[in-house]
């Protein structure tokens, strides 16, 4: 009985330390820094363009110096005074995909870029990093906040977006917030947003482990309005004016859905609760877009809606890759395969003991033939992230490689269910 009760009394201690560490260097604030991604193939720069101050913070309060997932960009910060590291997380850009294309050799470009922080109680040191494709550094830029800086912007006092909770289980520093915004709808289509944003959250938690973890989840539906009804579609000469400016043919791929105005989009969100940002598009054009830790952007008419905005909520929110592939190509510039990718669900067997090789059974072929997919569940399956050869996944099937498959792969559910607990528990 005694022993019982010395865990249990280090048990409170430790769960009071935890708590104690949000406090002693951070305030119930959030910092929202703006930055510009600029350059092109050959060198990259990265520059400070605003900061602003929200009411509240909405974000995990513990694991608060780890990072979810590795990411294609980190920022860490520390205390100004003695180094300490008090917050990180990760990231994935446009900006980086952009490089990779042939227009980045020829052409200088800069991307809005904007992430949420906790608030610092006192000046703090805020590192943000780029990486290639194999891991090495692209840009760095090291930048001091002063929370007394007069010229950080407040923002979310006045003026917020009209919204209403679709599902709401808790505090947001409890649960994983969720706002989902309206792109392309006018002011007397907000009925029909707000019913589109309900279908969208029904099919989100029709899947595991979204389904069986609701309870850790707080959906809003923001009702942002735009000029014109629809979205800009280049390929069509069609071109609307809308909340975030949106548009197909990003990178001059029909089907990529974007928007380079990633500023527009946290302004709507101003005062509201969020982490993570789905935007829904008044269109019946097929596509979407989804980057981690930065949006999911999806048409809503479409008849393939509901599995497309899981898929991209899946890259946005749970970082995971494209399992799809093309046999006529490999796209080594984009996933090398001399390198472990960060995503969860792929492997290039460089580092795969880090991956899921602990959920294979004993006595599957690795790699595991396509035609033994109905034995083999969970396997070693070749052709993943556009490739053919080089690079795997764990199921012949999953949500992240066809509409047609009804749910996440059990390595794609393991690999949400383990970030969903990262950041509630």
């Amino acid at each position: 009985m005694k022993r019982r009760k010395l865990l249990l009394a280090l048990l409170l201690a430790c769960t009071g330390l935890n708590a104690q560490t949000f406090g002693e260097y951070f305030a119930d604030k959030t910092l929202r820094v703006d930055y510009l991604f600029t350059g092109n193939a050959d060198r990259q720069a990265i520059c400070v363009d605003e900061l602003s101050s929200l009411p509240r913070w909405a974000g995990r309060r513990h694991h608060l110096a780890e990072l979810p997932l590795a990411g294609n960009g980190q920022i860490t910060m520390r205390d100004a005074k003695d180094s300490t590291v008090i917050y990180r997380t990760s990231f994935s850009s446009l900006f980086q995909e952009w490089l990779e294309t042939d227009e980045a050799r020829t052409m200088t470009k800069g991307f809005e870029n904007t992430f949420l922080l906790p608030w610092p109680q006192r000046p703090a040191l805020v590192e943000i990093t780029l990486f290639d494709p194999h891991r090495q550094v692209r840009a760095t830029l090291t930048h001091t906040i002063d929370p007394q800086d007069i010229l950080i912007h407040e923002r979310g006092l006045t003026h917020i977006t009209p919204h209403k909770y679709l599902l709401k289980n808790g505090p947001a520093d409890q649960c994983v917030d969720v706002a989902i915004l309206a792109e392309g709808y006018t002011t007397d289509e907000m009925d029909t947003f707000y019913a589109d944003a309900k279908e969208a959250c029904e099919s989100l938690f029709s899947h595991e482990p979204f389904r069986s973890m609701k309870e850790k989840f707080n959906i809003v539906a923001v009702a942002s309005p735009s000029e014109d009804s629809g979205v800009s579609i280049p390929r069509l000469d069609v071109w609307r004016s809308t909340a975030f400016h949106s548009h197909f043919s990003t990178f001059y791929s029909d089907r990529y859905l974007t928007t380079p105005r990633l500023k527009a989009l946290h302004d709507a969100l101003a005062g509201i609760d969020y982490e993570h940002i789905i935007v829904l598009a008044n269109t019946d054009e097929y596509g979407g877009g989804g980057i981690y830790n930065s949006y999911t952007l999806t048409t809503a008419h479409h008849e393939n809606f509901r599995p497309v905005v899981v898929h991209e909520f899946g890259h946005s929110f749970g970082g995971l890759a494209d399992e799809y592939f093309y046999e006529e190509d490999i796209m080594n510039d984009t996933y090398p395969t001399d390198v472990e990718p960060w995503e969860q669900n792929i492997t290039t067997r460089v580092d795969f003991s880090s991956k899921w090789q602990d959920m294979i059974p004993e006595g599957t072929p690795q790699p595991t033939p396509a035609e033994d997919f109905n034995t083999h569940k969970i396997g070693l399956y070749e052709g993943a992230a556009y490739s053919f050869k080089g690079l795997y996944r764990g199921s012949y099937n999953c949500r992240m490689r066809t509409n047609e498959y009804p749910a996440f792969c059990p390595v794609c559910q393991r690999a949400l269910r383990r970030l969903i607990e990262f950041y509630t528990n």
